[in-house]
């Protein structure tokens, strides 16, 4: 069965289309959206998102010490983040990674705009906070360090 892409923007590493890589944007499925970082902040590191349930979302959005952008619809709150903050991460369910910031099409709104000049929530106090409200205790791979010859 053949997937329905809706057409879109597939050039640039701008700001408009969130990619940040200077790579060209697949279109995202039927039913999907791509969230927009807003025209005044730089999206240089590419763009993955991080849902949870609306209801968490006010109660991670006060805790955050730095909050980058936030965009919510009736059931989804979402969280930019640099892409590839999953490496080596396991996000607790109920959280969502979305990566591309290519999210379920419910008409999703930006909420908070940062007052810095970064669209990212940091990704580490993100995943320990929602660990935290879910009762979840965190958990990361390591990956075992390189060891070098001497000789």
């Amino acid at each position: 069965m053949a997937t329905l892409l809706l057409p879109r923007a597939r050039r640039g590493p701008g700001p408009e289309n969130g990619s940040g890589s200077g790579r060209p944007l697949s279109p995202a499925p039927a039913g999907e959206t791509r969230l927009r970082v807003p025209v005044d902040l730089p999206a240089t590191l590419g763009c993955d998102a991080v849902g949870v349930p609306a209801r968490y979302g006010f109660r991670i959005l006060s805790r955050l010490p730095a909050k980058g952008c936030v965009y919510a619809d009736s059931d989804w709150w979402w969280w930019l983040v640099p892409a590839g903050s999953d490496a080596d991460l396991t996000w607790p369910l109920p959280a969502c990674y979305a990566s591309g910031a290519v999210i379920p099409d419910r008409g999703p709104r930006l909420i908070h705009h940062p007052d810095g000049g970064s669209p990212y929530t940091p990704p580490i106090p993100l995943y320990l906070l929602i660990c935290q409200l879910t009762g979840i205790a965190p958990s990361w791979s390591v990956p075992p360090p390189q060891v070098r010859s001497a000789l």
